[in-house]
């Protein structure tokens, strides 16, 4: 299992970045499996504590009975468009893909996040480019430049 703890010991930078964009708001968009395979998009609330990216599901809520059978997920923090004028400020936005493990279920269930792939896309320093970064456990950190 790959721990948000594992992601930042390998590139604390990019890291930090990616969890400043998902601590900045609190609501995130979570994609999960439906039974027949189709995707399904929810609200969601996520959290680092103790090293980990944490999210939990509501009793009976079919994003948590979707992660129960598929444990497979993207997670999207909160987009805002950049600034015409201010394009260099645009933070970017960030995603994680990962399987969401069930830790807790009484009054609802708790997910801990085995990651498997988080991304930052945000402009150049000219905003000129757009810059995507992406980091996997098996390859570490990467990065491409688009015009």
């Amino acid at each position: 299992m790959t721990s948000w703890q594992d992601v930042d010991r390998s590139a604390p930078e990019f890291a930090g970045r990616v969890r400043a964009l998902f601590d900045a708001h609190r609501h995130k968009t979570i994609a999960t499996l439906r039974a027949d395979g189709s995707p399904r998009i929810s609200g969601i609330e996520a959290v680092f504590e103790d090293g980990e990216l944490v999210f939990g599901s509501m009793p009976r809520a079919r994003k948590g009975a979707d992660l129960r059978r598929d444990p497979r997920f993207a997670l999207h923090s909160a987009t805002v468009d950049p600034v015409e004028g201010a394009e260099k400020d645009w933070p970017g936005e960030a995603k994680i893909a990962g399987r969401a493990v069930l830790t807790e279920g009484k009054d609802s269930d708790r997910f801990v996040v085995d990651v498997t792939e988080v991304v930052h896309t945000h402009l150049n320093e000219a905003a000129t480019l757009l810059v995507v970064e992406w980091w996997t456990p098996t390859a570490g950190l990467r990065r491409v430049e688009r015009e």
